[in-house]
């Protein structure tokens, strides 16, 4: 029933779905290479946050559990 509807929906699909990648603007390497950067600084950060974080929670919860 439908099959004739859906085989000419794919051509087009594909057309549409060139016509978009085309549009797109890709960013130049010096900008990757400094966002890549700042991703990788602020996860060290986030993660140097969290292990004191956990340090210190860790002693606290070893100070109550040792009364």
């Amino acid at each position: 029933m439908g099959d004739s509807a859906e085989k000419s929906s794919k051509p087009s699909f594909f057309k549409g779905l060139k016509a978009e990648f085309k549009k797109i603007s890709w960013p130049d390497r010096e900008s990757t290479i400094k966002q890549s950067v700042a991703v990788v600084a602020i996860s060290i950060a986030v993660g140097l946050i969290i292990a004191v974080l956990d340090y210190i929670i860790q002693y606290g919860v070893n100070i109550l559990t040792s009364l």
